[in-house]
């Protein structure tokens, strides 16, 4: 790199606390280089963003040792390449004072003359696997991007990435050459004193990863005020093409660039970039070569038609790998050119789209995992496994009996990942090809036909593979991880309470927000053995209103007012699964799929009856009674409650997709609903006039105020928003139902209680039929008035019980079908999930334990 002390006063590194020009930063580093002694040593350094590590790091680099960076937030990783590699120095930070720890006099190693930099590949393994970096890869790649990127002097970047990542690392390298700003801090851009800093000190550009613009989503980016901005960098995933158009777009308005870049740690770190201008109609790509740099593709025998392997030829190609200190001495054993593992096409113009990858690597939590390595060190441990990658986990098959949770200790220890994202099959015989050759697709199809299996109930702290089987199970997925979510998956008013039952059976006792809560933190709590369970108040209350509702229109007593409860409820249950921290387009996706799952069953009921009586009009069928309906009271009326769920959903959805509407809901949840309110009380009052008649208690419009009164009361998370909904609900309700008091007072209260108790300690008996009523609520509601009437004089009783089992039949069918559905997508040709790769064929039997080949015992 070019000697820093030409570029003058101009601020080189910029903290809250100081700013350092080049001048300084070039005597800092002529100070550091004697500490480090005389003569080639190898230098292990704790990367973080902090100027005393730089300097130290830059000392190193010019006084010609060679570097090891190492994850400055991972003692673990740390120990491990010590251990490994042995280094003559190491140096770290130790309560904010950077520590040199000599621990050789001169040097162990024999260090070839062109090694520079030594980096972990993508992160972490846990393999002690390193990439060889010489100075001319450097300095070249610095200078491509500074070119590409058009750094000037006067740019400021703002640090988002860890220093010993490679993407990371470019940055400041690129900066520095260029005689540009680097703005350190350790900050998260969900923290506002990130962009208060990046304002301060204007800021011209930061870095992402795919996860960094999910964050910038969360926090309404495109409102922030970033008059300096110039351009954002992106790399480290794929980031969705849909993704790059909008962020692209937002820039041509805003007055900044997206670059999409892509590279590897062996590249030192970029090989591609997308030029800004062609991001809107080539997202997909990954553009073309850098600077100095140039692609091929190799002919790879079972690609598709048109792909091939991408191989890499540049000046900043990596020497090789090290896996042991002896390979420090080793030279360039590539001459420039990199296979990149990626099968990857080549358009007419010139850009090139990576398709998929050809060798054994698995990208868990973003980490690069060597599942050869894996293996190996399993092999070590005298374990005969074969290794495969999931959707944020790795999937580990070992052939005859031994300890699972011994297993998963060790390939977590040897992947470098949590144990929590290990999954071990015990098998009788691992699964292989006709050839003999370890069938690494029925290894990976063990944990998707795992997730169908029943789950055991645990005596200690629940399995993870059990909570997700039962996710899988009761929301019809395919795709559950240890990170998924209740609300991730879909989850909804309809699957809630079923789910809410068996988790607690299945833990013991039910967590507070289980439904956000990952299913990696539910498993860890130990199994809890109780003979009275708590049941959500919401699930209390959908129990009772369909009691009272069907029991009132039987004539066994007369308690009004459950079904406007239930709107409550309804708006509750909204605001707790459709409005998480999911994107805009997914919240739209899930609600959707939640109308569907109330309109087609009710649909279809209401059609049948039509078909085999011709009761309604074929309105009611369509749920189009409250538009095209008559206006007075008539039997199509008796379906008004089905009719303005889904016109409210339906319409609360089509504005949250208004990204206005959208940042401010995430901004403001609270007095976002409470505006709702607001709107409400507006046809409740008659100030927009609906409908004068009768049914104005039925229609959608006019009672669409109590389900936003339950939206509210999802949002309340202090006593004075309880106390704001609680006075809405006292003062609002009176009046509404033409003078009827006690359906006033069933209202009132029941809201009430949505607003002030979460949930309610019960016995296990009531428990389990209060979650029976609740899941079919809306089924005994659909079925009910067929069932009821031709015995509600002369067996009311009996009516009553009737219509209850003939709703949950109901219920049970439907969910009978969608499993079926689920199982079918899941298994007909062509029908994967995106990103699963089926095997054509069943290679083996999975129980919940121990799965084997078929005719093995299992």
């Amino acid at each position: 790199m070019h000697e820093l002390g030409g570029f003058g006063d101009a601020p080189a590194l910029i903290t809250t606390d100081e700013t350092v020009n080049y001048r300084e930063l070039a005597e800092r580093i002529a100070r550091k280089v004697p500490q480090l002694g005389a003569g080639r040593r190898l230098v292990l350094i704790c990367g973080t963003n902090d100027v005393d590590v730089i300097v130290t790091y830059l000392a190193a680099l010019f006084a010609g040792h060679p570097v090891l960076l190492a994850p400055g937030d991972s003692p673990d990783s740390l120990d491990g390449l010590i251990a490994a590699y042995g280094p003559d120095i190491v140096i770290r930070s130790v309560n904010g004072s950077t520590v040199i720890e000599e621990r050789c006099t001169g040097s162990a190693h024999r260090l070839h003359p062109d090694l520079a930099l030594l980096l972990t590949t993508s992160g972490s393994t846990g393999s002690p696997k390193l990439v060889r970096l010489s100075h001319r890869n450097v300095q070249s790649n610095a200078e491509s991007i500074a070119e590409y990127l058009d750094i000037r002097g006067t740019d400021r970047a703002v640090t988002t990435l860890p220093m010993h990542y490679c993407y990371g690392l470019s940055v400041i390298h690129s900066h520095l050459l260029r005689g540009a700003a680097l703005v350190l801090t350790t900050d998260s851009v969900t923290d506002p004193d990130f962009w208060d800093l990046f304002r301060r000190h204007h800021g011209t550009s930061f870095a992402g990863v795919p996860y960094t613009f999910d964050l910038l989503d969360r926090i309404g980016f495109d409102q922030l005020d970033l008059p300096h901005l110039r351009y954002i960098t992106q790399a480290g995933g794929r980031l969705a093409p849909e993704k790059v158009r909008a962020y692209a777009e937002l820039g041509r308005r805003r007055g900044w660039d997206l670059v999409v870049m892509y590279g590897q740690t062996e590249a030192t770190a970029r090989m591609a970039y997308l030029p800004p201008e062609l991001t809107a109609t080539h997202a997909h790509t990954i553009g073309r070569p850098i600077p100095g740099g140039s692609f091929r593709l190799e002919p790879v025998s079972d690609a598709p038609v048109g792909t091939g392997e991408l191989i890499y030829a540049g000046p900043n190609v990596m020497l090789g790998y090290a896996h042991t200190p002896e390979d420090l001495g080793i030279g360039d054993t590539l001459r420039g050119e990199l296979h990149t593992g990626d099968l990857a096409r080549r358009s007419d113009d010139g850009l090139y789209e990576v398709v998929g990858r050809r060798s054994r690597f698995a990208k868990v939590f973003g980490l690069r995992i060597d599942l050869p390595h894996v293996e190996s060190a399993l092999t070590g441990h005298g374990l005969t496994a074969c290794c495969a990658g999931g959707t944020d986990e790795l999937i580990v098959a070992v052939q005859d009996s031994h300890d699972a949770a011994d297993v998963r200790q060790s390939a977590a220890r040897a992947s470098g990942l949590p144990v929590s994202a290990v999954r071990v099959f015990l098998v009788d015989q691992l699964p292989r090809t006709s050839t003999g050759k370890p069938d690494f697709r029925a290894v990976a199809e063990l944990a998707r036909a795992d997730q169908s299996a029943p789950a055991a109930e645990p005596t200690t702290a629940a399995d993870t593979a059990a909570v997700r089987a039962l996710y899988a199970d009761i929301l019809h997925c395919t795709q559950v991880t240890d990170d998924s979510t209740f609300v991730s998956l879909g989850g909804d008013s309809l699957s809630h309470v079923q789910m809410s039952l068996r988790l607690e059976k299945l833990l013991g006792y039910l967590p507070v927000n289980w439904h956000t809560t990952p299913i990696r933190d539910l498993a860890r709590e130990p199994r809890q053995r109780r003979r009275w369970r708590t049941a959500e108040t919401n699930v209390v209350l959908r129990a009772v209103a369909i009691v009272l509702i069907a029991g009132s229109h039987i004539h066994l007593f007369t308690l009004l007012g459950g079904a406007h409860v239930l709107l409550g409820v309804a708006g509750y249950n909204f605001a707790r699964f459709h409005l998480g921290a999911a994107e805009r387009t997914e919240r739209l996706r899930h609600t959707l799929a939640s109308v569907t799952r109330i309109a087609v069953p009710s649909m279809v009921w209401i059609g049948a009856v039509i078909a085999l009586t011709g009761e309604y009009r074929i309105t009611s069928a369509l749920l189009l009674n409250g538009v095209l309906g008559p206006d007075g009271w008539s039997v199509e009326w008796r379906y008004w409650f089905v009719e303005a769920i889904v016109y409210i959903v339906l319409v609360v959805a089509a504005v949250l997709c208004i990204p206005f509407a959208d940042r401010i809901e995430r901004r403001n949840p609270f007095w976002f609903a409470m505006g709702f309110v607001a709107l409400g009380l507006l046809t409740r009052y008659g100030l927009v006039d609906v409908d004068d008649g009768r049914n104005r208690i039925l229609t959608a419009s006019v009672v669409f105020w109590l389900f936003a009164l339950g939206w509210a009361a999802a949002q309340s998370t202090t006593v004075w928003h309880r106390l704001c909904v609680t006075a809405v609900i006292v003062a609002t309700v009176p009046g509404f139902f033409f003078g009827e008091t006690r359906r006033e007072v069933i209202v009132i209260g029941g809201l009430c209680l949505l607003v002030w108790v979460r949930s309610v300690p019960c016995p296990t008996l009531v428990n389990r039929v209060a979650g029976v009523l609740a899941s079919a609520s809306l089924y005994i509601y659909l079925t009910h008035f067929q069932v009821y009437l031709p015995l509600r004089d002369d067996h009311p009783w009996l009516a009553l019980a009737l219509s209850i089992l003939v709703g949950v039949l109901y219920w049970q069918a439907v969910t009978v079908v969608l499993r079926l559905r689920r199982r079918l997508r899941f298994r007909l040709p062509g029908t994967a999930q995106p990103g699963s790769s089926l095997p054509s064929r069943a290679s083996v039997l999975v129980s919940h334990r121990r799965v084997g080949p078929p005719g093995a015992r299992v």
